[in-house]
């Protein structure tokens, strides 16, 4: 649910800035993660960009920013949601005093692209 899209696509970087709920997908039973969505149509974008350029489960790496909390990660294709996820770690929701269905901004910077 972004809020906010700020797009900068530069030979250099490419930054997103957004704003999105953090939700929860079950993976089984006793593993779940919380993530948050990239806007449905920067995700598209970003696919473009990336042409063949991509990892275990066709992930991208990234360095992400929740708040003041800054980590490098890697972004997930979700076909469900047309859209790239970015699980956020529970170290970085307890840094960021947030929960699963808070709104947060988000900045994501993809690497090696």
């Amino acid at each position: 649910m972004p809020l906010v899209v700020v797009p900068l696509w530069d030979a250099a970087r490419v930054l997103v800035e957004f704003e999105a709920e953090l939700w929860v997908w079950a993976a089984r039973p006793a593993e779940t993660w919380t993530l948050v969505s990239l806007p449905v149509e920067t995700s598209a974008h970003i696919r473009e960009m990336a042409g063949g350029v991509r990892r275990g489960f066709g992930s991208l790496r990234v360095r992400a920013t929740v708040g003041t909390s800054t980590w490098t990660t890697s972004v997930f294709p979700d076909s469900g949601r047309s859209a790239y996820v970015l699980p956020v770690k529970a170290a970085i929701r307890k840094a960021e005093s947030l929960s699963v269905g808070d709104t947060t901004s988000v900045r994501v910077e993809l690497l090696d692209l």
